[in-house]
């Protein structure tokens, strides 16, 4: 049986920590959530003082900045918070000896080609968020032994903003939408990706993990199945990318490999489509 224990978790208004946290406290953890208030990851000695304090036995890092075509203009600000506040935080769990785990990204590879991305793979970042978040990885590869690294793709939770809530919103405004076809991936439900994050936690199978709800589409297949379970008449128009000219660079290839999970023991999430009708029932009785 796991060693209950104190987890410590950064970015906790955001969707996924918000979702941790309801995890530990079903599995009778003790969680201490922080968000920039009570700990702000870029100030080294702030880091120090919150995660001592509160005698953790493992931090999973969720804060991040994440505004990805904001990025491409404020580089200095989200390396600040991806890779130099991951670091301070990774700094600490080596001093104390404490496990960590970090939530990355598929944008830490370069996006090309079909083949499934394995975790040990190279990288090779295609925008800004994705270097700062790589930059991310090695700190915590660099300044402590005892980590997690969990890539996830295409997120969507109750806590905050995602493409589900922008295609239901979009879909009543305006009865037809034009969405892209040309990028594949695999979309992850926070709910189901935190029982995995806990689950892992405690234990020592540490390295780098691929994390996304099962099955593959495009966000043009998505946005079709988000209407057609939520019981909505909308025009899907699919388009190519170029339809759509942003900032910062999207990767055309997120597919993600999940079999090192499979390896080490641990449960696959499961499909998107279950994830996404689960998803909708929860938003109905948010409201």
């Amino acid at each position: 049986m796991f060693e209950i224990m104190r987890i410590l978790v950064t970015g906790v208004k955001g969707q996924l920590g918000h979702d941790v946290m309801d995890e530990l406290a079903a599995k009778g953890i003790e969680g201490i959530g922080v968000d920039v208030e009570e700990m702000d990851i870029t100030d080294a000695e702030a880091c120090g003082r919150v995660i001592k304090e509160a005698k953790p036995d493992a931090v999973i890092h969720c804060a991040a900045y994440t505004a990805v075509d904001a990025a491409e203009d404020n580089v200095e600000l989200c390396r600040r918070v991806n890779a130099e506040g991951t670091r301070n935080i990774a700094k600490v769990c080596k001093a104390l000896d404490i496990k960590m785990m970090y939530i990355s990204t598929d944008y830490v590879f370069n996006g090309q080609g079909e083949r499934p991305w394995e975790p040990d793979d190279h990288r090779e970042p295609l925008n800004v968020y994705g270097l700062t978040k790589y930059e991310g990885e090695i700190a915590v590869e660099q300044n402590t032994a005892k980590f997690f690294i969990v890539r996830i793709a295409w997120v969507f939770g109750i806590n905050g903003k995602n493409f589900i809530k922008t295609m239901l919103r979009l879909g009543k405004e305006r009865g037809a939408v034009s969405v892209v076809d040309d990028q594949i991936g695999s979309p992850t439900y926070t709910y189901d990706l935190a029982k995995l994050l806990v689950e892992m936690i405690q234990t020592d199978r540490y390295g780098r993990y691929h994390a996304t709800n099962e099955g593959l589409c495009s966000w043009y297949e998505f946005a079709c199945e988000i209407f057609r379970q939520a019981g909505m008449d909308v025009k899907v128009t699919p388009v190519d990318s170029s339809s759509f000219p942003a900032k910062a660079k999207r990767p055309f290839n997120s597919r993600m490999s999940k079999e090192k999970l499979t390896e080490n023991g641990f449960s696959r999430l499961p499909s998107w489509q279950d994830a996404l009708g689960r998803y909708l029932k929860e938003l109905k009785n948010a409201q």
